[in-house]
């Protein structure tokens, strides 16, 4: 028998819920709340995602009365603040002393790899945005289903443009020394130099780093762009520092930095930028449009793709069960 990841995803949602079924009586199991832990960041330079991931999430449960499966929902949200050990300490939590049949979440790579172990040993399943790729190729977790895409995979398509319609030969890259900045940042070099160009090179700095100009001073004069693989606020933060320096350097990035949420607030600072990204609120096809739509009513502001991504978690979870 073939066993695709749709069945392996059914499965192993399927048995998370079914494990909290049987800790009720089953003449009350199908009524009993559907426990869903939430691993979200509401404080540090990640937390413009993280409230990104809990307006995608809200406006999805608020659609579906709080109900899915015809359980009503029990939202379990918990701060990992952007920190691996209370990623752990926050999922051990929801899975050990609230019971949640299932998480979503967190958002950084570094969160989901810290977590990797226990959510095998628990056996709990885990709907994520996060962006680690040895949870699903180098070292799969059976576990872990991330209904979007690699911390790399939209800097594939964009490290080609550059090479071939941007003519770049040249670029240098700055990102956060975390596991999502090496990985983007290596999705585009990869791409790119396969395609005749040269990453000549690479700054890493620090997540909470409170200024940019000591790297920005770093640059190389003779760079065909810049390319940024910063995450949440930080990305806004280096491209206005870095114009303000008065470096008018083509500026790529990964999907992150000029992320639609952010760009009512970055004014003309964002204007040329390229980056690659999986979605915009442009994208014309009845879902998005209601999603969109959604987001504008509640929130004041386009959905960023954080808020899609958790939005479609919720969405993988109901056709699941």
């Amino acid at each position: 028998m073939t066993v695709n990841r749709r069945t392996v995803i059914k499965g192993a949602l399927a048995a998370g819920v079914a494990t909290q079924a049987f800790k009720v009586p089953a003449a009350v199991a199908q009524a009993a709340p559907l426990r869903v832990g939430f691993l979200t960041i509401k404080t540090g330079p990640l937390a413009s995602g993280g409230l990104q991931m809990e307006q995608g999430l809200t406006v999805f449960f608020k659609e579906r009365n709080n109900t899915l499966a015809g359980r009503p929902v029990e939202l379990h949200t918990a701060d990992t603040a952007g920190n691996p050990a209370q990623a752990r300490t926050k999922t051990q939590e929801l899975v050990e002393r609230l019971n949640v049949a299932v998480l979503i979440g967190p958002l950084a790579a570094f969160e989901a790899l810290a977590i990797d172990d226990y959510v095998r040993s628990s056996r709990t399943p885990i709907l994520s945005v996060a962006g680690a790729e040895d949870m699903t190729q180098r070292k799969p977790n059976p576990w872990f289903v991330r209904p979007s895409c690699t911390s790399a995979q939209p800097s594939h398509p964009l490290g080609e443009y550059a090479a071939k319609e941007l003519k770049c030969k040249r670029v240098a890259v700055i990102a956060d020394d975390f596991a999502f900045g090496h990985e983007n940042v290596a999705g585009f070099q990869r791409v790119f130099e396969d395609n005749g160009g040269k990453v000549v090179q690479k700054l890493w700095t620090p997540l909470n780093a409170p200024d940019y100009g000591t790297y920005i001073s770093q640059l190389k004069g003779d760079l065909d762009a810049v390319y940024t693989g910063h995450a949440g606020s930080n990305g806004f933060k280096f491209i206005r520092q870095l114009r303000e320096y008065g470096n008018k350097v083509q500026i790529l990035g990964g999907f992150t930095p000029v992320d639609e949420s952010l760009l009512q607030q970055m004014g003309d600072d964002a204007l040329g930028a390229i980056t690659g990204n999986w979605y915009s609120a442009e994208l014309d096809f009845p879902i998005n449009k209601k999603f969109v739509e959604a987001i504008r009513r509640d929130y004041k502001t386009d959905p960023g793709v954080y808020a899609a991504e958790t939005y479609v978690c919720g969405e993988v979870l109901d056709h699941a069960l």
